[in-house]
């Protein structure tokens, strides 16, 4: 009956539940903000329009926004909470304890008032873009990082900071985090360890004109990272164009026999024009060392065969000398047999005695001066 009696006077139930709103319209204009229950509104002619919003999502956002606002100010400022950024400031906001949206600069967002309670806080990101890293938790686990900047650093590495191209600051290891809110951030990490570079293949022209290929390594360590970075584009190619620069204009004064004789040694002058330069750009350069001196094809075969000659010469002075101390002991025992001709007998039965171990019978004719006849039985 009531129904009935309603449709005949004009009006139509309208029913919003607990975890609704309503806004209601008749002939285009905003009438009120329904609560939950169920009210009776003028519908004649279907003039009625009824715009619901479920506060599981507590933003509102609607077309008549700026029309509720304009013409129900005091109906607007009980049920929404407004949040506004300035030029630089970013808006944390809580919703009930939980995160629940980050606002970047020069936004606005309503919120129903009754899905909160709300807590927003503002940080200025004018003086410093830094994320407070228990905030970058939170936002974190709320997975909210589209408006946040996240850069590692880890141990033995330093991060060098640069806003807008300006380098701003150093950062320790760690996971640093920094607002995304239209600026340029930069975080260019630096390995400070020690490390090795190797300058492999040069091609160097001697001054005995031999074209040789060498190796050459160094190690160095950063122990500047801002001039570093801030001197040159590429440090390590930096280092990298010093060493062969100065070994090319070193090796090249020198013949291929003194390049060969130094080995595995750099010219001091040559590694302290390379320490002295990396110096000044915050690179600390320590060992430098010519690992290999690769030689041409026909040049290897032209060293093997003078080697190969001084080797056969060392051998022929050594056997000469041989031979020459044999001849001077034999000269020197003939000279003692001629003055002491009781050692030249010694000698004729020392020489008889081995020559009897061998054969039965032999016949020695002159020489022995008496000391055998014509026939001498040796054994029996």
């Amino acid at each position: 009956m009531k129904t009935i009696l309603a449709k005949l006077l004009g009006r139509q139930r309208v029913l919003v539940k607990e975890n609704e709103r309503a806004v209601a319209l008749y002939k285009g204009e905003i009438q009120a903000i329904l609560m939950p229950g169920e009210h009776w509104l003028a519908n004649q002619r279907g003039n009625l329009e009824i715009s619901r919003h479920d506060l599981k999502n507590p933003e509102f956002v609607s077309a008549y926004e700026k029309a509720l606002f304009d013409k129900l100010p005091d109906v607007a400022a009980r049920h929404f909470t407004v949040v506004r950024t300035g030029r630089t400031e970013v808006a944390v906001i809580e919703r009930d304890g939980a995160l629940h949206a980050v606002l970047i600069p020069d936004r606005k967002l309503v919120l129903w008032t009754e899905a909160g309670p709300w807590k927003v806080t503002s940080v200025d990101t004018a003086a410093d873009l830094a994320v407070d890293p228990a905030l970058m938790r939170r936002i974190g686990q709320a997975r909210k990082t589209e408006h946040v900047f996240l850069y590692p650093v880890v141990d033995g590495q330093v991060g060098l900071l640069f806003v807008d191209g300006v380098f701003a600051r150093t950062l320790a290891a760690g996971v640093h985090a920094f607002w995304n809110v239209g600026r340029m951030v930069q975080v260019k990490v630096v390995d400070t360890k020690r490390q090795s570079l190797d300058v492999a293949g040069q091609e160097v022209l001697t001054r005995d004109r031999v074209t040789i290929r060498v190796n050459i390594a160094a190690e160095y360590r950063v122990v500047d990272p801002v001039t570093a970075v801030s001197t040159v584009k590429d440090f390590s190619e930096a280092l990298y164009r010093a060493l062969q620069y100065a070994f090319r204009k070193t090796l090249g004064a020198l013949t291929l026999d003194q390049i060969l004789d130094k080995k595995v040694t750099v010219d001091e002058d040559a590694a302290a024009k390379v320490r002295d330069d990396m110096a000044a750009i915050g690179v600390e350069v320590s060992d430098i060392a010519l690992k290999d001196v690769i030689l041409p094809g026909d040049m290897r075969e032209i060293l093997n065969q003078v080697v190969s000659a001084e080797k056969q010469a060392e051998a022929n002075v050594i056997r000469r000398r041989e031979e020459t101390n044999a001849t001077r002991s034999l000269l020197n025992t003939a000279k003692v047999m001629a003055e002491n001709p009781v050692m030249l007998r010694l000698k004729e039965l020392e020489a008889l005695e081995a020559i009897a171990g061998k054969v039965e019978r032999f016949t020695v004719h002159n020489g022995t001066g008496g000391l055998l006849n014509d026939l001498v039985k040796l054994r029996d």
